[in-house]
């Protein structure tokens, strides 16, 4: 039986946790089948049909499609899923907007964020805020499942060469309407896809000094900005910039927390990086326990001395 995963995508292009959801998938086994529902889509179907280890892109083409709008996904993922023993999404906002409906409308339960796979039934998933690993087991009949992007490394986009077959969509439920859409534009990196983040927390004191200190360093080293929950809601960051469990959840290759305590809740969030440098104050802050490397010092002069020794 093929597993199914769903595709984020922009009709236009895939977004990068498609392939981290796709390698989720492999480690559960058997045949691969991409759902790319949208509006206009076949650039982003042709890019689902290269990556490797997939062998069929289910297109689903139509209007009410184009905006991704949860209850018209979840209706297309429950019309193709029959014959399917998985399906997948990425634990992003798409994913746990989509997912849940789909999983309630197959009246089965939906396994959360997982990390790993043990078996085809048996899947690993963090709770208490990333502090604990629960290993769970489902005999559902087909398994609804969102992948927490950091734990799986992504598939490679090209290499494959997946038949790409046309499927009915769905009718439009109608139940809700696409209204507006404000996107941030930024020359930065998106910070689930950034190598590098700079991330500062409320030890940065105002907006102002959140941008003038963090702002070079990140240019310094080709870095998104993100900050901490205390910083977003003091108003030093906007909302999209907060890494934690209620925000996103990250994995660069190298995490600079700045003027950050260290909460559970943020910590559940960027503890996967591969390195994480710590630069606050107070030696006892939480954020030196999972630090690789730490400084005990004012960022305020620390962070334009580090900038000045990148050159």
């Amino acid at each position: 039986m093929p597993v199914l995963v769903i595709a984020e995508h922009d009709n236009a292009s895939l977004k990068a946790s498609t392939l981290n959801t796709v390698a989720a998938a492999a480690a559960i086994g058997g045949d691969i089948h991409v759902l790319v529902a949208g509006a206009n889509c076949d650039a982003a179907a042709q890019a689902a049909a290269q990556i490797a280890g997939v062998t069929k892109v289910l297109v689903a083409d139509a209007a009410h499609l184009g905006d991704e709008l949860a209850e018209n996904v979840a209706a297309q993922v429950v019309a193709v899923a029959k014959g399917c023993s998985h399906v997948l999404a990425p634990a992003t906002s798409f994913g746990k907007n989509v997912a849940p409906r789909a999983a309630a409308l197959l009246d089965v339960a939906q396994i959360s964020d997982i990390v790993s796979v043990e078996s085809a039934d048996t899947f690993v998933r963090p709770i208490y805020a990333g502090n604990a690993l629960a290993t769970v087991q489902s005999g559902d009949p087909v398994k609804v499942i969102t992948v927490r992007t950091t734990g799986f490394d992504p598939v490679a986009a090209t290499g494959g060469s997946a038949t790409v077959e046309k499927v009915d969509a769905v009718a439009d439920s109608r139940l809700s309407s696409f209204v507006s859409r404000e996107v941030a534009k930024s020359d930065r990196p998106e910070l689930t896809a950034a190598k590098v983040i700079v991330s500062g927390g409320r030890g940065m004191g105002s907006s102002e000094k959140f941008h003038q200190v963090l702002e070079p360093l990140a240019d310094r080293l080709g870095a998104a900005l993100g900050a901490s929950r205390a910083a977003v809601d003091a108003g030093y960051a906007p909302n999209d910039w907060q890494v934690g469990q209620t925000g996103k959840i990250v994995a660069p290759q190298l995490y600079v927390a700045i003027g950050i305590s260290g909460a559970i809740q943020h910590l559940a969030g960027m503890k996967d990086s591969k390195v994480i440098v710590a630069i606050n104050k107070d030696e006892e802050a939480p954020i030196f326990g999972v630090a690789d490397y730490g400084l005990v010092a004012d960022l305020f002069v620390a962070v334009p001395e580090l900038v000045g020794a990148l050159g």
